[in-house]
């Protein structure tokens, strides 16, 4: 499985990259900001997509509707602190899959991908 992985902050891409290695995981592609993550990502590449919301350039929001734009069925995670409830509308209308609310345990990461990816 190939994950891109989308944060400004890479002290969470690191804590999201082992979390993700420990379920099993071992083929992660970093992204500093979604436009970073926007040039990275080519159809049928990856298996998952895990993004923050609040990011320089491109917002996660943004990230979200310009893959949605290249793959409508590609796994869109968004792994943010926004847990208000508009803004989680907000980003399930722009196609996220799913939603992760920060801090996160490794377990949570592995039952949202048990979710929505085939292994």
């Amino acid at each position: 499985m190939r994950v891109l992985v989308a944060d400004d902050s890479s002290t969470m891409r690191k804590i999201i990259i082992r979390s993700l290695q420990a379920v099993g995981v071992s083929t992660a592609v970093e992204a500093a900001d979604g436009n970073e993550a926007a040039a990275l990502f080519k159809p049928g590449e990856f298996d998952l997509v895990l993004t923050d919301w609040n990011m320089p350039g491109k917002t996660g929001l943004e990230l979200v509707q310009e893959i949605r734009s290249k793959d409508p069925n590609v796994p869109i995670i968004m792994i943010t602190t926004e847990a208000e409830k508009g803004r989680v509308l907000q980003a399930i209308q722009a196609g996220v899959s799913d939603y992760i609310v920060k801090p996160f345990t490794p377990d949570t990461l592995r039952q949202k991908l048990e979710k929505h990816c085939a292994n």
